[in-house]
């Protein structure tokens, strides 16, 4: 059984789910139509690693699955504004989405995002990279607070997010188990 990593902010039995595979992931409806979701998944790759496959930007539309496009569009040291496109709908129904993000680096520990402009009103979170303790594996959570700027229910974009997370996370999941460490970093 894996230790504990210090000042875990992660319940046990959730912890006990993501080392046995699962993904976990929580939707919550907030007042005037925003979603908070989040994603979780044990990752057995260090935090380096799995830094390394989200923080390739520009590279992300070749491997991350409903993203169309992303790229870097400024960089000042640890902070950087991103433009993405990603795709994503139910059986025929595809809508694609625009959005320029501002990034905060905290190497290895955590990506926080905040939308500057796009087709949502409103899209802010974190990515964290949550050492497991002794098996150098990472706890790897995605959390954000969002409303599009376009007609769809709450419901749907739920709907949409437990759809997509999972797939992404398990992608990202299977690109860190595969990836060879990088020294440079």
């Amino acid at each position: 059984m894996s230790e504990a990593a210090p000042n875990s902010s992660m319940p046990e039995n959730d912890r006990q789910k993501l080392l046995k595979g699962e993904a976990i992931i929580k939707t919550l409806f907030l007042d005037d139509d925003i979603i908070d979701t989040s994603g979780s998944i044990f990752v057995a790759a260090p935090p380096e690693t799995v830094w390394s496959v989200l923080t390739d930007y520009d590279h992300l539309s070749e491997s991350i699955p409903k993203v169309v496009e992303s790229r870097v569009i400024e960089e000042k040291g640890d902070e950087k504004v991103l433009e993405q496109t990603g795709k994503s709908g139910i059986l025929f129904f595809e809508k694609s989405v625009h959005i320029v993000l501002r990034v905060k680096e905290i190497f290895p520990r955590s990506l926080t995002f905040n939308i500057i402009e796009g087709d949502f009103k409103i899209y802010r979170g974190q990515w964290k990279f949550e050492p497991s303790g002794s098996d150098d594996g990472t706890f790897l959570s995605w959390k954000a607070v969002l409303k599009p700027d376009f007609f769809a229910p709450p419901l749907l974009v739920s709907f949409v997010q437990h759809q997509d997370l999972p797939t992404i996370l398990e992608t990202i999941k299977n690109l860190a188990e595969t990836r060879k460490p990088n020294p440079e970093i």
